[in-house]
């Protein structure tokens, strides 16, 4: 079974709980799976700033429970299972916000390239169009590139145990066509691209009549 959730928090609430970035908004979704600590992150989760408050979409393969700190009058949650037959449709339309990435080669100490690049975030068009193309041809589907949108929204900075990073966020939405449903499905049920654990990869899909 496949769940999805959409969680509504206030800025007053969140401030209150102190949370700071997407990563300590990955520590609290976790509180929603107890039990699964040690195991592999069984969600993915997208984080939108509001007019007046934080709204998140979680998809899971196991039903969340509705957390402590989810409580009052300017927190919201709803939680649905998803029927298999949503996925079943020909066409969608989609949103996604991910981290789209490249590795380049990294010379060592003694000048020759290390095993590990670097990953570096993609800037062009062209290089985020290619991008996407090259995921939905792995993950059973195709994009419509002349319908495409590419909305770049920035760096989600956070402080993971000390250590400060960030990611660059990109928004694609346009329309996608399945070609492979059960690999569409394992696509959707494990997100798309890097960063899974700060809120990127979730795609959100409409069917389209």
């Amino acid at each position: 079974m496949t769940y999805l959730t959409e969680v509504t928090v206030g800025f007053d609430t969140a401030a209150r709980l102190k949370i700071k970035d997407v990563y300590d908004w990955h520590q609290r979704l976790w509180q929603c799976f107890p039990g699964l600590d040690g195991q592999n992150r069984g969600f993915l989760s997208r984080l939108d700033r509001r007019t007046d408050c934080f709204r998140v979409l979680v998809v899971s393969s196991l039903e969340p429970v509705r957390p402590d700190w989810c409580t009052g009058e300017r927190q919201q949650w709803r939680t649905r299972a998803i029927p298999e037959s949503y996925f079943t449709r020909r066409s969608y339309a989609f949103q996604l916000c991910a981290n789209p990435t490249k590795k380049i080669s990294v010379k060592g100490s003694d000048g020759s390239f290390t095993k590990n690049g670097r990953r570096v975030p993609l800037r062009t068009r062209e290089e985020l169009l290619e991008w996407i193309t090259r995921k939905g041809n792995q993950g059973g589907f195709a994009i419509d590139s002349e319908a495409l949108r590419v909305v770049p929204r920035g760096r989600e900075y956070f402080d993971k145990k000390g250590m400060q990073g960030f990611h660059s966020a990109v928004e694609f939405q346009g329309t996608l066509t399945v070609n492979d449903p059960a690999r569409f499905f394992e696509t959707f049920s494990r997100g798309i691209g890097s960063a899974k654990a700060f809120g990127f990869g979730l795609l959100v899909i409409a069917p389209i009549s």
